[in-house]
């Protein structure tokens, strides 16, 4: 450092400093780290692992070296960051249910699909695959640039060669700053066949290309359930993604008995996490309808399913499963990549295959330069071993006597200093008659092939003859062979699996308990109507509703909305519960009326304080939302009163003024929704209670501890709307039934 800048500070503002610092890390992150490269498909890491080891020679004939050798050469000479993340990215180069066409082949333990780790890198051993081979092919060929590495000793390739199609064959995840790409895995014989495609038709749809690439071909199998139209969709923009289920079968047994076997789970997917997962929800009975599920894989999938009862449709359970399990699973499709600018984008399918595509003709048009320039060099050196033969006692004389022969030699047969170089360092064998027949033959070849090349060079439908050609023999090698096979099936989208809510939840009875202060909880089992329960200070029972879990309740309230509360999902314990406004969107001056279990076909009479009033039928009560769904409509100033079940023929009204009214309950409109008919006429004051009774049995009336039933009602019996009589002596005081 200069003396003048020793201690020299300069004022910089915090945010632009922080946002150059910030930038650069972003950019080294989206470059050199997270996102692939559209030509080869690789990041930086994988790239180095695998030059690296194509120094080390660790090609598919020759032997295993360590692992640890292998992430100790990239670490020192390419990639100086921590030895644990490059082995990782090692393992799962490896991993054949990571990646679906492997580029190293590993010995020793590399991990499972349990979600095991592999054994530590002193323990395992590694070479490339012939899937490595071919991306590598022509890399010492002058077939891409390099570049320098990081402390300027050695050099690297800035992208592999890459005959084989990596990006799409094997895909990348990866999330950098801003930004994140995800590529699932091809079949790497219809990834060639839509590249032959787009070389035959360069004006080729996505819809073109995808009739001979229909999707992804995940490594673990499985069943991708999209339909074509959003397939298209999604390659055709680069974004999107893809359902991918479990491939299952039912196996029977004896006397009716069967089980689900699961053979093929979707890709990223552990298995030992996703029968943790099964296993928790189980215990927390959100699966009724499984019974049991156990692990039976070996080297292959197998997990077996057993449904709780036989009665169970294999297609309920499995719906089930796939709706709340990672037997179904989203992979998303995010075609961000680095061009060959090194800029990121993302691509539709076609941008990704001709990227692929003109990469290969670079590669080709590079490799023929480097050949071309090879075979000018050897013919040189060719031409000047003819002159030799042609005058070879001379040459010897030359040699045998001159001080200086490499200059005579050029200067007696008009040689260029690489010919007469070449010329003494001859050895003596190789001046028998045989060795000039070959070195005739060799020249006649290698002029050929120069002339061959020259016009591949000079001629772009010759070369992209030639590009088919490779790919051909990459399809052929890749995708016609048991490791090419395609694994992920396709299925039409599945048709709506109806699962009732009720049959999510175990079936239990329990008891509900509502408390005046509107406090709600729930008590297992169905408790007398005596039993001891404790409540907040000051507060204390209201109601006591037995039922079962799957039941829906119906609840009430003062703005005349009723809502559907399902009991499963009530707080359960011997605590306070709930506040039943936690559960029911209720203002504070909103109460409960009443809280019931619907009964299927029954109707119900609702009146408010005003006296009007009207049947609703049971499933008009229902209501999905939590705000619940208007049934009564209400004037200023009113209240709903009561929501009774309308079992009988006539009804018997009381209001405010003491005047008892009965009235057949046909004059009731049956509505889902309204202000309803007037029940009573009152002069002052409104309605004050309501029943609906059978006339010939009589009309009761609670009397303290007593019960007192009036069947002569010839005094009270009216129209609908009259103003009605006082009712009969010894009617509670109370101006109420009950």
């Amino acid at each position: 450092m200069p003396d003048d800048l020793a201690g020299h500070i300069e004022d910089t503002p915090l945010a632009q400093a922080l946002s150059e610092r910030y930038l650069a890390y972003a950019l080294s992150t989206i470059m050199s780290r997270s996102l692939p490269d559209v030509r080869d498909g690789l990041k930086p890491v994988h790239r180095r692992l695998i030059y690296a080891m194509h120094l080390l020679r660790l090609d598919p004939t020759a032997g295993f070296k360590k692992c640890a050798r292998v992430v100790g050469d990239v670490i020192g000479r390419f990639h100086p960051h921590g030895d644990a993340s490059v082995y990782e990215a090692l393992v799962r180069l490896a991993q054949d249910f990571a990646a679906r066409y492997p580029l190293v082949e590993g010995q020793g333990n590399f991990g499972n699909i349990d979600g095991d780790n592999a054994a530590a890198m002193r323990y395992t051993e590694a070479r490339l695959t012939e899937v490595a081979r071919a991306m590598l092919a022509g890399i010492d060929e002058d077939a891409v640039d390099f570049r320098p590495n990081y402390d300027g000793e050695e050099s690297e390739p800035v992208v592999l060669p890459g005959a084989f199609p990596n990006l799409l064959a094997n895909g990348a995840t990866g999330i950098a700053v801003g930004m994140a790409t995800s590529i699932p895995p091809h079949n790497a014989g219809e990834v060639c066949a839509a590249a032959l495609h787009l070389i035959a038709h360069p004006d080729a749809t996505t819809a073109d290309l995808l009739a001979h690439l229909p999707g992804p071909d995940f490594p673990t199998g499985g069943i991708i359930v999209d339909d074509k139209e959003s397939m298209i969709a999604a390659y055709e923009t680069g974004r999107g993604g893809f359902r991918v289920r479990a491939r299952w079968e039912i196996e029977r047994g004896k006397g009716g008995a069967w089980q689900i076997v699961v053979t093929e789970i979707p890709y990223q997917v552990q298995k030992a996490r996703l029968i943790e997962q099964v296993a928790q929800l189980m215990e927390e009975k959100k699966l009724p309808l499984l019974g049991d599920i156990r692990d039976e894989s070996t080297e292959r999938v197998r997990l077996v399913i057993e449904p709780k009862t036989r009665s169970v449709e294999p297609d309920v359970l499995m719906e089930m499963l796939f709706r709340a399990t990672a037997l179904e699973s989203r992979f998303s499709l995010n075609m961000n990549v680095l061009d060959r600018t090194r800029t990121p984008m993302v691509m539709k399918l076609g941008d990704v295959l001709r990227a692929w595509l003109d990469h290969r003709q670079e590669v080709l048009v590079r490799r023929s330069r480097h050949r071309l320039a090879a075979i000018e060099r050897r013919l040189e050196v060719l031409e000047g071993y003819l002159a030799v033969y042609l005058n070879l006692d001379e040459v010897i004389r030359i040699i045998r006597e001159e001080d200086e022969p490499k200059a005579r030699l050029r200067e007696r047969f008009s040689l260029s200093d690489v010919q007469a170089e070449a010329i003494l360092n001859m050895r003596l064998r190789s001046l028998r008659r045989l060795e000039e027949m070959e070195i005739r033959r060799e020249h006649k070849s290698l002029t050929r092939e120069r002339k061959e090349l020259a016009a591949l060079l000079a001629d772009s439908a010759k070369q992209w003859t030639r590009i088919g050609e490779e790919i051909a023999d990459i399809r052929a090698r890749f995708g016609d062979n048991p490791l090419g096979a395609r694994r992920t099936g396709f299925a039409a989208p599945p048709a709506a699996v109806e699962i009732a809510a009720d049959i999510l939840i175990e079936r239990e009875p329990i008891t509900v308990i509502l408390s005046e202060k509107g406090w709600i909880r729930a008590l297992r089992g169905h408790l007398a109507p005596d039993a001891e329960l404790k409540f907040k200070d000051g507060d204390k029972l209201r109601l006591m509703l037995p039922c079962q879990t799957t039941d829906r309740l119906c609840l009430f309230a003062t703005n005349g909305r009723a809502y559907t509360l399902r009991a499963g999902d009530l707080p359960r314990g011997r605590g306070d519960g709930q506040p039943i406004r936690l559960l029911a969107e209720m203002t504070n001056a909103d109460e409960v009326v009443t809280l019931f279990l619907p009964q299927e076909g029954t109707r119900y009479l609702v009146a408010g304080t005003g006296g009007r009033g009207f049947l609703v039928p049971a499933a008009e009560l229902a209501s999905e939302r939590r705000a619940g769904k208007t049934v009564l409509v209400l004037k200023p100033g009113e209240e709903a009163l009561f929501c009774i079940p309308a079992e009988g023929d006539h009804v018997a009204v009381i209001g405010d003024n003491r005047k008892l009214l009965v009235f057949p309950l046909d004059q009731l409109p049956e509505m889902a929704r309204g202000t309803g008919v007037l029940l009573q006429k009152y002069k002052d004051g409104g309605l004050r209670d309501a029943r609906v009774f059978t006339l010939a049995d009589g009309l009761t009336w609670k009397l303290g501890e007593r019960t007192r039933t009036e069947t002569n009602l010839r005094d009270w019996l009216g129209e609908r709307a009259q103003t009605g009589r006082l009712p009969p002596s010894g009617f509670p005081k109370s101006g109420r039934f009950s």
